[in-house]
């Protein structure tokens, strides 16, 4: 079989040089030599993999998402706590946090053109501990099938 991989995502922007300010705030993309094309667009890097911008005006799709692995975890939250970015939020008002089965966490924010931002982390080690209360294990809260049980967010061996 022929080797296939993701290179990249495309996401609408409504307002381009707002949504790259986020994108390398938040996450520490990098701005990159994007090309001429009939729409502004702008692309970032985001490790090995690109996050391209393009100027639409038109409304994000309620759930889908793209997600993002951050090495420092704590440091998004916080940025997401102080900016009041999460799409959810536990009854007592914290942001909720989800355990796979696998130990990954993942949380959700929305940009500033309503795009879902699924932001993820690949266990609970070292994580301060003021967050990890927030973390809601999904088995407690999701019957998990067998195959559920052995699903891995982290695939990369």
């Amino acid at each position: 079989m022929d080797s296939i991989a993701f290179t990249h995502a495309s996401i609408s922007a409504h307002d381009l040089a707002e949504s790259v300010r986020f994108y390398t705030d938040v996450f520490g993309m990098e701005h990159i030599p994007s090309p001429d094309l009939p729409v502004p667009v702008e692309w970032l890097q985001c490790g090995d993999k690109q996050l391209h911008l393009f100027e639409r005006q038109v409304e994000a799709p309620e759930y889908h998402h793209f997600a993002v692995h951050v090495d420092d975890f704590e440091r998004v939250y916080r940025i997401a706590l102080e900016r009041d970015l999460f799409d959810e939020y536990a009854a007592d008002g914290v942001p909720v946090i989800y355990e796979f089965p696998d130990g990954a966490l993942q949380t959700y924010i929305r940009d500033p053109s309503d795009n879902l931002v699924e932001v993820d982390r690949p266990d609970t080690e070292g994580l301060d501990p003021e967050i990890a209360a927030a973390v809601e294990k999904r088995s407690e809260t999701v019957s998990q099938s067998r195959e559920g049980l052995r699903s891995s967010l982290y695939t990369d061996p």
